[in-house]
C-alpha cells in the first residue's frame, strides 16, 4: 500500500520497496532482504491474530446491540379458555399454560432486530470489517487514488469463502449427514445480489466508463447494499411473493422469528430444548432436569449445575457470529463460549444427547417396552481390580425381550488411568444370541511395577444399528474400573447412615459398598423396615438380594418412592443388610434410614442450584460488563478457567497476550448498550488494517509478488480463517445450512458493495470536487472479477444440483461420501484455477483485454 509521499533519506539510495502509510518505522535499507521478508511475514501473521481478537470485541458489541428486546403486551381474548385455574390466549396453535388472571395481559419479550437484517448489516459488517477497512485505508493512503490490495482482498476473500469454506463445511459432516437450506428465498436474494454486485463491477470498469469510476456509479454500488437488506427482509417476512409463512404460526412467532424446532437440529439441541425452552432458566425446568441427572450415580449438585448450564447454551439458536467469536477464542486461549465438562460429565452429556430415550439418565422404560426391546447394561456401576491381575472379565446382562439377536459396542475411556500405560484399550462388539442373558468381555490391566495411587478408567456401552435392532441401554451404561491392590472378599455396608429424598423424586438410590477386598462373587440380602413411612403407601419395600460379581465394589439399591401429592410431614423407613454369602462380612453401617421430605424442604437446595447454574452461564457469556472483568479475563488463560486449559491454550494465550490485554482497554460492551465498544473497536480494526496493508504490500514487494496476488492469497486467506472455523462449527451443530451458506453469500455481497462501493464513492466524490477523474484500471481487477463470476456461477449450479439430486443427499451440504468428495474436489479445483489464471494474467502469460 505504497503512498505517493515517498520518504526522502538524508543519505544513500532509495529503499528497494517504497514506504506505506505507516511503515517502515525505521531505516531498513541495509537489512538483509530475506530477513526483512521473514520479519514482515511474521509481523503480518501476528497482526492477523490482533485483528481477529479486536474483531471478536467488535462482534461482542454487535451481539449486545442485536440482543436488545422490547416488551409486547398480548391482551386476553374474550374467548380465552381456562385450564386448571389458568387462562390461555387462543392463538393459531396450542400454547403453554401461562398462570394469568382473567383480563390480565400477557407480557412477552421480542427481539428489536430482525435476524435477517442483523445478519446482513451489523453481523456481516463485523465479519467483513477487516477486508472493508483495508480497502478504505488504502484509498486514503493513496490520496484517493485506486490501489490493488483492497479490491484484490475483497475478490480473493469472496472466492475463498464460497469455494474453500463451503468445501470445509461439506467435509465437517460425517458421511450421510446433511444440512439443507431452510430459508431458501433469503438465500436466493443474497445469491442474486452477490452475483449482480460483481457483474456491476465489470460493467462500470469495462463498459459504461472504461477504467474510470464516476460518482453516480460508486453511489449506485453503495445504494445496492440497503436495497439488498430490504429485499432480504421482504423474503424473510414473506412479502411481495418472496416468501410464505407456514400455516398455523402464531402472531407471537411472527415477532420472534422462526420457531425453535425449525432452527435447532443437533441431538444436543433437541435434548436440551426438552428441558430449557429457548435457553431460559426457570425453577420448574431446573428441578425436572436435576431429577433426571441425579439418576446417574455419583453426580453432585455442582455437576448438575454445570450440565444444566451446558444444556441451556445448547438449547439456544446460535448465529454464525456466535460461532465465529467462539472460534477466535478457541485459537487464542480465550474465554470459552460454553461450560467445560470433565471426562465423566462428557460421557453423561453424550449419552443424554445421543440416547435421550434410554434410562441411563431418566425414568426406567415402561413395562410394555420390555416386551419388544432388549435392555443391555453392565452388571455393576463400579469394579475394583488389583494392578497385577492381568486380565479379568466384566459382565454385561440383558433383560426385557430376549428373543432377537442384538449387538452392542464396549469401549474404554481414559480417566486418571491412561490407555497404553495402565490398561489395554478395548473396543469390542458384543453379540447376544437369542435367549442369552449374560455376556462377558475381557479387560487387561498393565502392571508397571511402580507405586501409584488408585486410578480409574471407564467402560462405555454404545448402541450400534439402533434402527435395525430393538435395543436400549440400561441405567448402568458406563462402568468405572478402579485399579487397587486387594485380595479379600470384602466387607459390605451402606455408604452412610441416612439419606434424604424428595417425595416427588420417584426413586431413592442407596449405594451398597464392598470395602477391604473385591475378590470373588458374593451376595447380601436386604429388607425394608417400616417406621413412619409405610411400604405400599409411601414407598415400595420388601426383601431382596444384591449380588456382587468378582471385582465389583459398589451396587446401587433402588427403592421406589410413591408421590401421593398430599402435603404431609417428613416420613422415614429403614433398610437393613443381612445374611452375606461368599465369605463376605457385614460392616458397621448395616442399616440406613431414608427420610422422605415434602417439596418445600427442598427449596434451599434448588435455590443453590439456581445460583450455581447462573454462575456457570455468566462464566461463558459473550460480553463483559466492566473494565476490571474484561482486563482480568484477558490476562488469564481461558478467561480464568485454568484447570481446563490445555498446552495449546497456554501457547496461544502467550502469543496473543499483548493483543488481548491491549484491546481489553476498549470500553466493555455493557456500557451504553454496546455502541461505544462498537465504534472504538471499529477504529481499532481500522488502525490494524492500515498496518496489515503496509505489511502485505512491503512483504509482497520483498518477495516479488504483485499486490493483487498478495491480496487474493495471503491476506484473503488469513482474514477469512475465523469465518472458516465458525462456518465449520455452525454446520456441525445447527440443523440447517442457513448459518453457513447465507452468511457466506451475504458476506460476499456486503464485501463488494461496502468494501468497494464506500471507498470508491469517497474517492469519486473527492475527484469530482477537484474536477478530475477517479481512474481505476480494469486490468488485473477486471480479469479477477470475471474469473470469480464464472466460478460463482459454477459453484452455485453445483449447490442447486445437490439440492435436487438424491445422489448428493438432496441437500447443499453433506450427503453420501462419493457425492460429497466429488463436490469438494470440484470446488477446490475452481479455487485453484481462479488463483492460477489470475497469477498468469498478472505475469503477462495470459493476454486479456482488460
Amino acid at each position: 500500500m505504497t503512498g505517493h509521499n515517498v520518504s526522502h533519506y538524508p543519505w544513500g539510495p532509495p529503499d528497494v520497496c517504497g514506504p506505506g502509510l505507516i511503515l517502515p518505522l525505521v531505516d531498513e535499507r541495509l537489512w538483509n532482504l530475506k530477513f526483512r521478508a521473514t520479519l514482515y511475514f511474521l509481523a503480518l501473521l501476528y497482526c492477523f491474530i490482533g485483528v481477529a481478537i479486536v474483531t471478536d470485541v467488535f462482534m461482542s458489541a454487535i451481539e449486545m446491540i442485536t440482543s436488545k428486546t422490547r416488551k409486547v403486551y398480548l391482551s386476553k381474548l374474550a374467548k380465552g379458555k381456562k385450564q386448571n385455574g389458568s387462562y390461555n390466549a387462543v392463538e393459531d396453535g396450542p400454547q403453554p399454560e401461562t398462570n394469568l388472571k382473567e383480563d390480565e395481559p400477557e407480557v412477552i419479550e421480542v427481539r428489536v432486530w430482525n435476524d435477517t437484517v442483523a445478519n446482513l448489516t451489523l453481523m456481516a459488517l463485523g465479519t467483513s470489517a477487516p477486508e472493508i477497512l483495508i480497502s478504505v485505508v488504502e484509498i486514503v493512503g493513496h490520496h484517493f487514488e485506486s490501489g490493488k490490495l483492497g479490491p484484490g482482498t475483497i475478490v480473493g476473500s469472496a472466492a475463498f469463502n464460497l469455494l474453500i469454506i463451503t468445501s470445509v463445511c461439506m467435509l465437517a459432516l460425517p458421511a450421510g449427514d446433511i444440512r439443507r437450506i431452510q430459508r431458501f428465498k433469503v438465500f436466493f436474494v443474497t445469491l442474486l445480489f452477490s452475483f449482480f454486485a460483481y457483474i456491476w463491477l465489470l460493467i462500470i470498469l469495462r463498459f459504461i466508463s472504461p477504467n474510470v469510476v464516476e460518482l453516480w456509479e460508486a453511489a449506485v454500488t453503495m445504494i445496492l447494499f440497503p436495497v439488498l437488506t430490504i429485499f432480504a427482509f421482504f423474503a424473510d417476512k414473506g412479502w411481495c411473493g418472496l416468501g410464505m409463512i407456514r400455516p398455523g404460526r402464531s402472531k407471537r412467532q411472527l415477532e420472534l422469528g422462526p420457531m425453535k424446532d425449525e432452527r435447532v437440529g443437533s441431538k444436543a439441541q433437541e435434548c436440551a430444548s426438552e428441558f430449557f425452552r429457548e435457553g431460559k432458566l426457570d425453577r420448574e425446568n431446573l428441578v425436572k432436569f436435576v431429577k433426571e441427572v441425579k439418576k446417574y450415580p455419583g453426580l453432585t449438585d455442582e455437576d448438575a449445575a454445570v450440565l444444566a448450564a451446558a444444556k441451556m447454551v445448547n438449547a439456544q439458536h446460535h448465529t454464525a457470529m456466535w460461532y465465529r467469536i467462539g472460534a477466535v477464542r478457541s485459537i487464542s486461549g480465550g474465554r470459552r463460549m460454553e461450560p467445560v465438562l470433565n471426562d465423566k460429565l462428557k460421557q453423561v452429556y453424550e449419552i443424554m444427547n445421543s440416547h435421550p430415550e434410554t434410562p441411563t439418565v431418566g425414568e426406567a422404560p415402561p413395562l410394555p417396552d420390555l416386551d419388544t426391546h432388549s435392555v443391555i447394561e453392565f452388571h455393576a456401576a463400579t469394579v475394583a481390580v488389583r494392578e497385577n491381575i492381568g486380565k479379568f472379565n466384566v459382565t454385561l446382562w440383558r433383560h426385557g425381550n430376549l428373543e432377537p439377536q442384538v449387538r452392542v459396542r464396549v469401549e474404554t475411556i481414559d480417566g486418571t488411568a491412561r490407555r497404553g500405560e495402565d490398561y489395554v484399550a478395548l473396543r469390542e462388539i458384543v453379540t447376544f444370541e437369542p435367549g442369552e442373558k449374560e455376556k462377558q468381555v475381557t479387560v487387561e490391566i498393565i502392571d508397571d511395577n511402580k507405586w501409584e495411587p488408585n486410578e480409574e478408567f471407564f467402560l462405555r456401552l454404545t448402541l450400534i444399528n439402533v434402527r435395525k435392532q430393538p435395543i436400549k441401554l440400561g441405567r448402568i451404561s458406563i462402568m468405572e474400573v478402579t485399579i487397587i491392590d486387594d485380595d479379600k472378599p470384602g466387607v459390605l455396608s451402606f455408604a452412610k447412615r441416612g439419606f434424604v429424598v424428595k417425595e416427588s423424586a420417584g426413586v431413592v438410590q442407596i449405594p451398597v459398598r464392598r470395602n477391604c477386598g473385591a475378590d470373588g462373587d458374593i451376595s447380601v440380602k436386604y429388607r425394608t423396615i417400616d417406621k413412619s413411612a409405610i411400604s405400599g403407601r409411601d414407598y415400595k419395600g420388601g426383601e431382596g438380594e444384591i449380588t456382587f460379581k468378582n471385582r465389583e465394589v459398589e451396587r446401587i439399591l433402588e427403592i421406589p418412592i410413591i408421590d401421593d401429592m398430599d402435603p404431609e410431614k417428613d416420613e422415614c423407613f429403614e433398610i437393613e443388610l443381612f445374611d452375606p454369602s461368599g465369605g463376605a462380612r457385614i460392616g458397621n453401617i448395616n442399616r440406613v434410614a431414608v427420610t422422605i421430605t415434602n417439596d418445600d424442604d427442598f427449596n434451599t437446595v434448588m435455590d443453590r442450584l439456581m445460583v450455581l447454574t447462573n454462575t456457570n452461564l455468566d462464566a461463558v457469556r459473550i460480553h463483559t460488563e466492566t473494565w476490571g472483568e474484561q482486563i482480568k479475563t484477558a490476562m488469564t488463560v481461558n478467561g480464568g478457567d485454568i484447570p481446563n486449559a490445555t498446552a495449546f491454550d497456554y501457547v496461544m494465550h502467550f502469543l496473543s497476550f499483548f493483543w488481548k490485554v491491549f484491546f481489553a482497554l476498549i470500553p466493555p460492551p455493557g456500557i451504553f448498550g454496546g455502541w461505544l465498544c462498537f465504534f472504538v473497536s471499529l477504529f481499532g480494526i481500522g488502525i490494524l488494517s492500515a498496518i496489515i496493508g503496509d505489511l502485505a504490500t512491503i512483504f509482497g514487494c520483498l518477495v516479488g509478488l504483485d499486490d493483487t496476488i498478495t491480496a487474493i492469497t495471503v491476506v484473503a486467506l488469513f482474514t477469512a480463517l475465523p469465518d472458516l472455523l465458525a462456518s465449520r462449527l455452525v454446520t456441525i451443530y445447527e440443523k440447517f445450512a442457513d448459518g453457513a451458506l447465507i452468511h457466506i453469500t451475504g458476506s460476499i455481497a456486503v464485501n463488494v458493495l461496502m468494501g468497494v462501493g464506500m471507498p470508491w464513492f469517497v474517492a469519486a466524490g473527492y475527484h469530482s470536487y477537484h474536477d478530475s477523474q477517479f481512474k481505476v484500471p480494469a486490468g488485473a481487477l477486471g480479469f479477477s472479477v470475471l474469473l470469480f463470476s464464472i466460478a460463482f456461477v459454477l459453484a452455485v449450479a453445483l449447490l442447486l444440483i445437490r439440492r435436487r439430486l438424491p445422489a448428493f443427499g438432496l441437500a447443499e451440504i453433506g450427503g453420501p461420501k462419493i457425492g460429497r468428495v466429488a463436490s469438494v474436489v470440484f470446488l477446490v479445483t475452481l479455487w485453484i484455477l481462479y488463483i492460477l489464471f489470475t497469477c498468469l494474467q498478472i505475469s503477462g502469460v495470459i493476454k486479456a483485454d482488460f
